[in-house]
């Protein structure tokens, strides 16, 4: 009989290049926030907690936060996590043609995305603003969707409260088994990084780099996830 250790290493094992794709989606998402709250209305477009509560602060009148912003956002999101998953379920039980298309999704929306930004160049253009945030609320939402369909332990891509919960909870001092700590720590360090790397070329640079980075990790994972759309591997199964 396997310890729980090895039976453990063996799930992990599993998930083959998955955590890796989804740290860089991680990473992504600290990308993208930073351009839709520094730029666009202070809202963000992945993290719907946040909305919610800015949601509330612009009913209650705070300055600085936009109702109209915060609510195109949310259902922005949420059309792209049902189209995430409807994708899920008619893509059959294969993990990597699943997330080979749905990273094909959201590099057609960030792609549009970039198109708008780079066309239109007016932030002040509040048609310009409510496009990139729908877009990439939409594509947000697409990968939420991805990443909660593949299951792979402790990397949503978007939330870290529950990772940084488990790492408290789960640890040797709370009197757990510390599952994992490597990869909860580059989970939150990922967005730690996409968040200042976005914020920095926002405000130093621009929106349209920010969208072009973000645009070529999301087709390097999907080049990834395409040569792997035939693949028997263990990891594959599992939708």
């Amino acid at each position: 009989m396997g310890t729980p250790t090895s039976a453990a290493t063996k799930h992990e094992d599993r998930d083959g290049p998955l955590p890796q794709l989804l740290l860089i989606l991680t990473f992504v998402t600290g990308l993208v926030d930073a351009i839709s709250y520094l730029k666009l209305d202070h809202v963000f477009v992945a993290n719907m907690t946040g909305n919610i509560v800015f949601l509330g602060f612009a009913v209650a009148g705070a300055q600085d936060f936009s109702a109209p912003a915060s609510l195109a956002a949310i259902a922005g999101f949420l059309v792209g996590a049902s189209a995430g998953g409807r994708l899920g379920s008619t893509m059959g039980k294969h993990r990597g043609r699943f997330l080979a298309m749905a990273m094909l999704v959201k590099i057609l929306l960030v792609g549009a995305a970039l198109v708008v930004a780079v066309v239109v160049a007016d932030l002040d253009n509040q048609l310009l603003r409510y496009s990139l945030i729908i877009l990439l609320a939409l594509a947000m939402g697409v990968q939420n969707a991805t990443a909660r369909r593949l299951a792979v332990a402790d990397l949503t891509t978007t939330v870290l409260t529950l990772t940084l919960t488990g790492l408290a909870a789960d640890s040797t001092f709370a009197g757990g088994n510390n599952p994992r700590p490597g990869r909860r720590l580059m989970a939150m360090l990922a967005m730690f990084l996409g968040a200042a790397v976005g914020a920095y070329f926002v405000l130093h640079v621009g929106v349209a780099p920010v969208l072009a980075l973000t645009l070529a990790l999301l087709a390097l994972n999907g080049v990834v996830t395409y040569r792997a759309w035939s693949s028997t591997e263990a990891w594959t199964a599992g939708v």
